[in-house]
């Protein structure tokens, strides 16, 4: 066998073959949430830890979301670490047209305004830094300025974390 007949046959660089691969590729699930004349959220995969020092972290909206607005004049933002026992919340947020704020989610204002999740793994309270334009989207960069690594309602420890893998919401197997 041949290194390229193992490798497959190769396609032209377009947004499904993107797509494509990184369904293959196993991701976090967290929740963005900005304060607004009406709070915003979303469901992201893209969060990444940028920096310990300072503590930076990055994500990435599409200039089409319907928090898009609001994240793009927030001056801070909520990043909330999903559970396995939250894939309706995951899938609420990443509903489009949802009340993403009305029952069942559960919420409170948190520092500087910022809604914060009921329920969550953990969560941080960023202030944003820069908003870098990457085609139709931007990569938000995040300075933490507040957090919980227990969650606020102290869920640490007695769940484990969501995943997106294959278009799906899944939990880690043992």
């Amino acid at each position: 066998m041949t290194a390229s007949a193992a490798l497959g046959t190769p396609r032209s660089a377009t947004p499904d073959l993107l797509r494509s691969v990184f369904r293959q590729h196993a991701a976090g699930v967290a929740v963005i949430t900005a304060p607004g004349a009406r709070p915003v959220g979303f469901t992201a995969t893209s969060v990444t830890s940028v920096a310990a020092d300072p503590p930076l972290l990055s994500f990435g909206i599409s200039t089409g979301s319907s928090s898009w607005a609001t994240v793009a004049e927030a001056e801070h933002v909520g990043v909330h670490i999903l559970g396995e026992h939250q894939r309706e919340l995951a899938a609420t947020f990443a509903r489009s047209g949802a009340d993403r704020f009305a029952a069942p989610t559960s919420w409170r204002p948190g520092p500087y305004g910022v809604p914060l999740l009921d329920g969550v793994l953990a969560w941080l309270v960023c202030e944003v830094v820069a908003r870098v334009p990457a085609g139709d989207h931007r990569i938000v960069l995040g300075q933490v300025v507040e957090g919980d690594p227990e969650g606020y309602a102290g869920t640490a420890g007695r769940s484990r974390p969501l995943l997106y893998h294959e278009g799906r919401f899944n939990a880690l197997r043992d």
